[in-house]
């Protein structure tokens, strides 16, 4: 993770990026304004469901997550208008469910945003959310599922830590 740390930095040096948002002594006190569910597991969906109904005023973004009949399901049962879902289905992998997604909170104006995934996958989340939605000033609050993967391989968040740079230096 040190050396995924320093290749990034690196990267971001050279090409005089900001990467990460500023490092604060202070954590932040701004609340979120949306949740983002990354697809992958439908154990996902059904949690955001629960999440969903704690934030009642926050709309709700899965990307690339179950089919649409059976998420629209889950939040149905849940109780969760479908006025605050929105479902898309554009991104293939961690990378470009950020990528994508970015655009759409800069348009709506989110600045902070409730980002749900499996507690295996969110160090490489939190890689990838760090450096494209910081660099666009959104900052992810990250909410981890519990589930029974145990880790990730750490070549995945190498891999897509320097995609999601590259993304920044290319813009695709």
């Amino acid at each position: 993770m040190t050396a995924l740390s320093g290749l990034i930095g690196s990267g971001c040096m050279i090409f005089g990026l900001p990467c990460l948002p500023p490092i604060s002594a202070s954590p932040s006190v701004r609340e979120p304004q949306a949740i983002l569910v990354l697809g992958g597991s439908p154990t996902r969906e059904k949690f955001a469901a629960q999440f969903a109904l704690q934030h009642p005023q926050l709309p709700i973004f899965v990307s690339s997550g179950s089919p649409e009949e059976y998420a629209q399901y889950v939040f149905d049962r849940a109780g969760v208008a479908r006025s605050r879902i929105h479902l898309d289905y554009r991104a293939v992998d961690t990378v470009t469910n950020f990528t994508i997604m970015v655009t759409e909170f800069q348009q709506r104006k989110i600045t902070d945003v409730y980002v749900l995934t499996s507690d295996f996958h969110m160090p490489r989340a939190l890689i990838i959310g760090k450096i494209v939605l910081g660099s666009r000033g959104i900052e992810m609050h990250p909410i981890s599922i519990p589930s029974e993967i145990k880790s990730e391989n750490p070549a995945k968040s190498l891999r897509d830590g320097l995609r999601s740079v590259f993304w920044l230096v290319t813009g695709s």
